[in-house]
C-alpha cells in the first residue's frame, strides 16, 4: 500500500476561500511541481501552504515504508476550513461603528506515494471481466422493450383541442 501523510495548520489569518484558491492551483500535482508553484504564486498565503506541503512531505518521510524517493510523492487533496472570526469594530461618521470580522482558515494537505502501475495480461479469447469474448458479427443483447402506448417524451396536449382549419 501507498504511503500517506498529511499536515495541517491552524489559525492562519487568512479567509478559506482565499487560501481554496492557491490550493486549488497544487492539487493531484507531484510535489516538486507544488512548491514551484507555490514559489510563484502572487498571494500572500502560498508562503503559510508551502510550509504545510513541506511539513506533510517530512511526515511522509517519516512514516514506515517509505521508499526514499520524495519525486514519487504528490499532493491528493488539500483544503482550508473555516476557523474561529475575531469581530473588531471600526469607528464610523456620525458616532457609528461599522463591525470588522478578520478571519482565520484551518490549512490541510494530504500527499501519498505514487503507486506504479503494472500493465495485467489478459489471456488470449477472454476479456478483462473474464469472459468469453462475442463471436465476431454476433448482436449485443436486446435492451428491454418499452411498453406499447405513447412514445417516451411525447407531450400531451393539456387544454382546448385545436379547432379544425376553416375551408374557404
Amino acid at each position: 500500500m501507498a504511503v500517506q501523510a498529511h499536515a495541517t495548520a491552524k489559525y492562519i489569518r487568512t479567509s478559506a476561500q482565499k487560501a481554496g484558491l492557491v490550493l486549488d492551483l497544487i492539487r493531484g500535482r507531484d510535489v516538486n511541481t507544488a512548491l514551484a508553484t507555490l514559489q510563484f504564486a502572487r498571494k500572500g498565503v502560498a508562503r503559510d501552504i508551502a510550509k504545510v506541503l513541506r511539513s506533510a512531505i517530512a511526515n511522509a518521510q517519516q512514516t514506515d515504508g517509505f521508499g526514499g524517493d520524495v519525486d514519487k510523492l504528490f499532493v491528493t487533496a488539500c483544503y482550508a476550513n473555516q476557523g474561529p472570526s475575531q469581530k473588531r469594530i471600526r469607528p464610523a461618521p456620525m458616532g457609528r461603528a461599522f463591525r470588522v470580522v478578520k478571519r482565520t482558515a484551518h490549512l490541510t494537505v494530504r500527499v501519498a506515494e505514487r503507486v506504479e502501475r503494472v500493465k495485467a495480461v489478459v489471456p488470449e479469447g477472454e476479456t478483462k471481466a473474464g469472459q468469453p469474448k462475442r463471436a465476431r458479427g454476433a448482436a449485443p443483447k436486446a435492451a428491454p422493450k418499452r411498453p406499447q402506448g405513447a412514445k417516451a417524451g411525447a407531450k400531451t396536449s393539456g387544454g382546448r383541442a385545436k379547432k379544425p382549419a376553416a375551408k374557404d
